[in-house]
């Protein structure tokens, strides 16, 4: 069972809904924000239902299946679903009436999140922070070759951070579309010098690694870096987990639909933000499960999407502040929206512009890039935007 805030408010993601529950007119009079509940057993529902109709708010549900599992779409406002929580509470189906709580908590305290350090320092994310994207690769689809010296990736990474990145992103490995895999020595050896130079010039500065080989994460957190980045959300090595928990670190977890090598082979989605919604919320809760806390989602633009999904969560991206954990959004440079303006990577630094501050507004708190100076600019119009009073002496 899953539990999700549905923001109806854009006419395509209401069109979408209204189908799905054959209702059209009635459901867009109605505050267009929706709680769903999926794979609930049609007893509950119905039982749900009741209890909703009680409180005068409308209800719907999705057809029989062979299952009598159904879905289920309450149209209201954040202090109506409390009510119904509560009631759900009072009736004696506490599993449920807590699920619908928290992911309502999860949304009224999302601005409060901030990332917790190893060392004991905390990130704040009241307003968007940058990663700083440094590839040491010879095939990265942007900027694969450029850093591949380790004296000009540790000068880069000490430029990025001088620039204004909170974090800065160490990748070994590329992961574009139909990218193979590499040796896990060739990873440690193009990664952990730079890890090393970056930390000997500033112990301070943040480094993630990106990588999905518990092998080079642990090197890079014993060489100084502080978060892991890990595209297969610890799911492509199992022992990555056991070095996120020795170490304590934070842990960024990736949607991807297949392998980089693979994932761009049709992409199919049936309603692609519930979907990886739910892949995340599955992963966040397995993972806090084991006593993994510091969690970081990332809904994995480009990975295994298509150029419509892509946009799609952008567009919804505030639905994944129900999860409980920061987002992380990468858009710099991609092909999405080098196929949607016809651009050559070189030409797309004015719409990633654009894009990174959209996901920003929608509740990315972490801009992963390639450029930080221009995402920094988004990050600061939107805070002055948000805080008009922060100009008052300018």
């Amino acid at each position: 069972m899953k539990i999700q805030i549905i923001d109806l408010f854009h006419q395509e993601v209401f069109n979408k809904f209204s189908a799905k529950y054959n209702v059209f007119r009635e459901l867009y009079e109605q505050d267009l924000i929706a709680l769903e509940i999926r794979d609930i057993n049609l007893k509950l529902a119905n039982k749900l239902k009741k209890i909703v109709l009680t409180n005068k708010v409308i209800c719907y549900t999705t057809p029989l299946s062979d299952e009598d599992f159904v879905d289920l779409l309450v149209l209201g406002s954040f202090s109506i679903f409390k009510e119904v929580a509560k009631e759900i509470l009072s009736v004696g189906n506490e599993d449920l009436g807590y699920k619908i709580t928290k992911v309502i908590k999860n949304f009224s305290e999302y601005e409060s999140l901030g990332i917790s350090l190893n060392d004991g320092r905390v990130l704040s994310l009241k307003r968007a922070s940058v990663m700083g994207i440094l590839n040491v690769t010879p095939d990265s689809f942007s900027d694969g070759g450029k850093y591949l010296s380790e004296k000009d990736a540790i000068e880069h990474g000490i430029e990025m951070h001088r620039q204004g990145a909170t974090i800065i992103d160490i990748g070994g490995e590329s992961s574009r579309p139909g990218a193979e895999d590499i040796s896990t020595e060739e990873e440690l050896k193009r990664t952990i010098p730079v890890v090393k130079g970056i930390i000997a010039h500033d112990k301070n500065i943040v480094l993630s690694i990106d990588t999905k080989k518990a092998v080079v994460a642990e090197e890079a957190i014993k060489s100084g870096a502080k978060i892991i980045n890990d595209i297969s959300a610890g799911r492509f090595d199992p022992d990555m987990i056991d070095v996120i928990k020795k170490y304590n670190t934070p842990f960024i977890i990736m949607h991807i639909k297949g392998t980089p090598k693979n994932m761009q082979d049709n992409p199919f989605y049936n309603e692609v933000v519930s979907e990886i919604y739910d892949f995340l919320s599955d992963r966040y809760t397995q993972l806090r499960k084991l006593g993994i806390k510091n969690l970081i989602i990332d809904p994995g633009i480009g990975f295994g999407k298509s150029v419509s999904d892509n946009y799609e969560i952008i567009k919804r991206l505030n639905e994944f502040k129900g999860i409980g954990a920061p987002i992380l959004i990468g858009v710099s440079r991609k092909s999405f929206i080098g196929k949607s303006f016809d651009l050559d990577i070189t030409e797309r630094e004015n719409h990633t512009l654009a894009a990174e501050l959209i996901a920003a507004k929608n509740g990315a708190k972490i801009i992963r890039t390639h450029s930080v100076h221009n995402a920094l600019i988004a990050c600061d119009v939107l805070n002055y935007t948000q805080n008009p009073e922060l100009t008052l002496n300018v």
